[in-house]
């Protein structure tokens, strides 16, 4: 059997592995899919240099491109090889299957709050892998005897007379085995000859005998490979819907939100300058950026979320997510921006937010003395650190529900997240919340911390040049140039624009409804022929400028003038 052969035996016991893993997963959860939980634990073991590599180079696609990655390496990697151990020995076929379930074991129980139920879609579908193999191995293999229709049909040809029986079979076997297995007049067989008496005899369609190559028979292997590839995709395909359909999807359509006691105030006419290619004051949910530790949304039903604030606090308290829609709601205007944002990369946006003031449940709570901490945790066992005075300082920091006037979306961590101004989301902007441990810096460590960044992130001045882009051709004459700027929970009071390292010119700012939000800007240029250097700064309204300095994003954010070069022809 040639090399291709034996690895397609592979590759579709491998399918049907995963297709089962991927429907049981959707009655027990579809965090408990192996791939998934591979592709999570791959992302817990890789080093920060090549993390950053993949967020710079794949952007919000990097763990689509990790799933994929796990996918073409165990279908086209590990399942070929599985595929030609089993032609060697069965057991040894078995052997790898085995051991590729036990990796997806240790990745799907290692998991947080992992159960032993959470087992069942990774044995199932090695259990099912198994089964596809051994299935196979035999419609290829055979056991050597003639009604498996392993061998290929002998060519008819006649038998001279006088000639005896066995004369038309060659290596096939003798006269006297021809005679015992039915090779006779009585008809048994297909094929067909003359005996030395001028009969018509008959011969079996296969005729091998112990010791000799059986001969591969191409057309079988691809019709069972065939059919097993086309029940894994659809075993697949239902897991896929089933899964849907116990998403949190329908609970979330259901949510009915109320209106905010505090609304927030309305956005000035002035907000958005409306210029082509200049990101908008409010950044649409479905533009909305997003940096996650899980491959996997998770997916919580609100009827069973509930949020516990306990620690260093007078008393624990335990809140449902009827409870929280209960309570007084605050609408604010807040940008929220991730640290691993290059200076004029695009980890930014700005959204109208509505929640429960966090300050007002952790007076609830009863705040001990020396608590500076609350280590928040996610659904998903994601875990951040947040200092408990910026939360408590009278900021609009918030358990939020909703986002941009409709529930919060399931992506952006329905049914409850946190939304803080002025810090970086790593140690403040906690999706799928559902755990508050009030404790101290110097005793609890959040996800990020041990893995090389600030154990605080207050967010750092910036400002970004949206238009044009870099490396366009422009017209010569008058042009705009255009972007946002942002200091969150200080604002921004100014923005300078240079051009080819001349001096600097005051940008046009737009209006804001407060200082948790970016502000847009721009400023006119008659642009003459050739190539430009275009820099941008931004001054709060503490009265820092931003520093020529570049800085990498790690540890506690990018710092530099955002730069580009443009044409002008």
């Amino acid at each position: 059997m040639p090399a291709w052969a034996r690895a397609l035996l592979g590759l579709v016991a491998g399918c049907a592995a995963l297709a089962t893993a991927q429907l049981v997963s959707a009655f027990v959860g579809p965090e408990t899919f192996p791939v998934l939980a591979v592709g999570d634990a791959t992302v817990d073991l890789t080093p920060a240099p090549v993390k950053d590599f993949a967020i710079r180079t794949f952007g919000e696609s990097d763990k689509a491109v990790l799933v994929g990655g796990v996918l073409v390496v165990v279908l086209f990697g590990i399942a070929p090889l599985i595929g030609m151990l089993a032609l060697r020995r069965l057991t040894y076929g078995f052997a790898g299957l085995a051991a590729f379930g036990v990796v997806g074991l240790l990745a799907v129980l290692t998991r947080p709050e992992a159960g032993l139920l959470d087992a069942l879609p990774t044995l199932a579908g090695v259990g099912v892998g198994a089964w596809v193999l051994a299935w196979l191995v035999g419609r290829v293999a055979g056991d050597g005897g003639p009604a498996q229709g392993i061998g290929a049909r002998p060519p008819l040809r006649p038998v001279e007379a006088g000639a005896p029986a066995s004369s038309s079979t060659g290596a096939q076997g003798s006269g006297a085995r021809s005679t015992e297995e039915g090779a006779s007049a009585s008809g048994t067989g297909s094929g067909a000859a003359r005996d030395g008496g001028g009969d018509v005899v008959e011969r079996p369609a296969v005729m091998w005998v112990a010791g000799q190559p059986r001969v591969f028979d191409r057309r079988r292997l691809l019709t069972g490979a065939a059919g097993g590839v086309a029940a894994a995709g659809a075993v697949y395909l239902l897991g896929q819907t089933l899964g849907g359909r116990q998403s949190v999807g329908v609970a979330r359509a259901g949510v009915a939100l109320p209106g905010p006691a505090t609304p927030a105030k309305p956005i000035p006419a002035g907000a958005d300058l409306r210029i082509g290619g200049l990101s908008p004051f409010v950044t649409p949910n479905k533009d909305f950026y997003r940096v996650d530790t899980a491959l996997i949304v998770p997916q919580v039903n609100p009827d069973d979320w509930t949020l516990r604030i306990h620690g260093m606090v007078d008393r624990p308290v335990e809140i449902t997510y009827a409870d929280l829609l209960r309570m007084p709601l605050t609408e604010a205007d807040v940008t929220l921006t991730c640290v691993s944002n290059e200076v004029g990369g695009p980890l930014a946006g700005n959204a109208r937010w509505l929640g429960v003031r966090m300050a007002d449940l952790l007076r609830r709570a009863g705040l001990q003395p020396g608590a500076d901490m609350l280590l928040s945790t996610s659904a998903d066992g994601f875990t951040c650190g947040t200092p408990v005075d910026v939360v408590m300082d009278g900021r609009d920091a918030l358990f939020a529900v909703a986002m941009n006037g409709e529930v919060l979306p399931v992506d952006h961590g329905f049914p409850v997240r946190q939304v803080v101004p002025g810090l970086y989301g790593y140690v403040s902007a906690t999706k799928w919340v559902v755990d508050i441990k009030v404790t101290r810096f110097d005793q609890d460590q959040a996800y990020w911390t041990p893995r090389g960044w600030s154990a605080k992130g207050p967010i750092k001045t910036q400002s970004r040049i949206d238009v044009p882009k870099v490396g366009d051709t422009l017209k010569p004459g008058r042009n705009t140039v255009a972007g946002v700027a942002w200091a969150q929970h200080k604002g921004v009071d100014a923005v300078e624009v240079r051009f080819d390292g001349g001096e600097w010119a005051q940008a046009k700012l737009a209006e804001v409804p407060g200082p948790d939000t970016w502000r847009q800007w721009s400023i006119d240029w008659d642009a003459k022929p050739g190539e430009h250097r275009i820099e941008v700064r931004a001054t709060d309204a503490s009265g820092y400028t931003q520093t020529d300095q570049l800085a990498p994003s790690a540890p506690d954010g990018a710092t530099g003038w955002h730069t580009i070069t443009v044409n002008v022809v």
